[in-house]
């Protein structure tokens, strides 16, 4: 799979907006429709775009708060990280899950309205995982940097 100088620009301008059509991308850099429409397809099909998505601003549909929290497992087993991945993907709260290496296992980006929000949260759905020995949060004062754009060269 060979990303060529064409393709990263194609990458960035759909990183900055997915509305972009193909016609507008072939002025952009001076390129005819058919070959971006080939190249567009072909990064689809090869996985390099994934999907198209809407980021919608969290504070207009009222979810006020961000929560980071560290997640330490019972056991760094196999089965154990598998079951709370599983109970994980049914938490729409949880927009993002990295298994990492260090003093901890997870870490969680959780969305909510409120810090009742978060409590009930915290207390009903993710303390009560049997997979889950310790849990710190860590809560957002302000975003300084939230983006999707990856840092293409």
């Amino acid at each position: 799979m060979t990303i060529d100088a064409i393709d990263k620009k194609i990458l960035r301008l759909l990183q900055e907006d997915a509305h972009l059509t193909l016609k507008d991308i072939s002025n952009k850099i001076n390129l005819s429709l058919t070959p971006v429409h080939d190249r567009v397809k072909r990064l689809e099909k090869e996985g390099i775009i994934e999907k198209y998505v809407s980021i919608l601003n969290k504070k207009k549909l009222g979810m006020h708060l961000t929560v980071y929290c560290q997640v330490t497992l019972v056991k760094q087993t196999h089965d154990v990280s598998e079951g709370f991945n599983a109970s994980i993907l049914n938490m729409p709260e949880v927009v993002e899950c990295n298994f990492v290496s260090g003093n901890f296992d997870y870490l969680l980006k959780v969305v909510l309205p409120d810090m009742d929000s978060y409590h009930h949260f915290h207390q009903q759905k993710l303390s009560v995982l049997p997979e889950v020995s310790l849990i710190n949060s860590f809560f957002s004062i302000a975003a300084v940097k939230t983006t999707t754009v990856l840092p293409i060269k």
